[in-house]
């Protein structure tokens, strides 16, 4: 599941490049001018690292990374982890248990799912918290990429 996302994130990123470089160079080619702008690897790589799906070959930068701030988002993700798994082991594990060992009714399954609601908008949360807001501004940070406007 995580490399089918890993794939999905490298599919947008290849289609924003390729959606903004193509036209660039189409259009020299037409004018057909001696200059053509081709982006460099470096400014690819930094792309596919960065936490944005609009390519652009010059980002705004910060001057310096805050290890504090990478250390303390990184904190957080592992905090949420610990969060997850104790949500888990206390919320969702034992109302499953004793499932199996019984016959199946309509009543216990109804039961279950309504039992594991809360924890899982729980986990929907933290995966939301871990995820988007501490492990993208912690790359974002190191990259020493500027614009954070994450959820606008």
């Amino acid at each position: 599941s995580s490399l089918g996302l890993f794939q999905v994130r490298l599919v947008m990123k290849a289609h924003s490049f390729i959606r903004e470089n193509v036209p660039r160079v189409l259009s020299s080619v037409k004018d057909k001018s001696g200059t053509l702008h081709i982006p460099r690897i470096s400014q690819y790589l930094y792309f596919l690292f960065a936490p944005t799906l609009i390519y652009r070959d010059n980002y705004p930068r910060n001057p310096t990374i805050r290890w504090g701030y990478v250390a303390t988002k990184f904190a957080q993700v592992l905090g949420s982890l610990f969060y997850a798994y104790y949500i888990f082991v206390r919320l969702c594990i034992p109302q499953f248990r004793n499932s199996s060992q019984e016959t199946f009714n309509l009543r216990g399954l109804v039961l279950c799912i309504f039992n594991s609601i809360l924890p899982g908008v729980l986990i929907l949360f933290l995966v939301f918290f871990a995820f988007l807001h501490c492990w993208l501004n912690a790359f974002a940070e190191m990259l020493r990429f500027a614009d954070r406007m994450f959820y606008k």
